[in-house]
């Protein structure tokens, strides 16, 4: 049987140089690679060797998804929640939904466009 490993998602973001600032604080990652996409849009991916966000932007207006559409959440793990906490804190936004179960600690929170990532330390 085959066995698979995420390597990527795709999110459309309405400011590609915030996400892809933020993400790479958040999580330590970096620019992978940077360039045109379809409709006249832009891409970065950021990540770390072996998996990545690609960030697309359009430059268009859209409106934000409701909860659960069309995904649930991202989950992203870390090696220091607090720290991580801190990042998001700091960067205006708001956490929820702090838990402490088996098999870690996670909070969640919201981006700018409406997506929805959590973050989880087994540590």
């Amino acid at each position: 049987m085959p066995q698979g490993t995420m390597e990527h998602a795709n999110l459309t973001v309405s400011d590609i140089e915030r996400s892809s600032y933020f993400f790479q604080r958040l999580f330590g990652w970096h620019e992978r690679w940077r360039g045109a996409a379809m409709n006249g849009g832009e891409t970065i991916h950021v990540g770390n060797h072996s998996t990545y966000l690609a960030l697309y932007t359009d430059r268009q207006p859209h409106e934000r998804f409701a909860k659960g559409a069309p995904l649930n959440h991202i989950g992203i793990v870390v090696d220091d929640l607090d720290a991580a906490e801190r990042i998001v804190l700091g960067a205006g936004l708001e956490t929820f939904n702090h838990a402490d179960y088996e098999p870690g600690r996670r909070f969640y929170f919201f981006d700018w466009d409406g997506i929805e990532f959590e973050v989880v330390s087994y540590e």
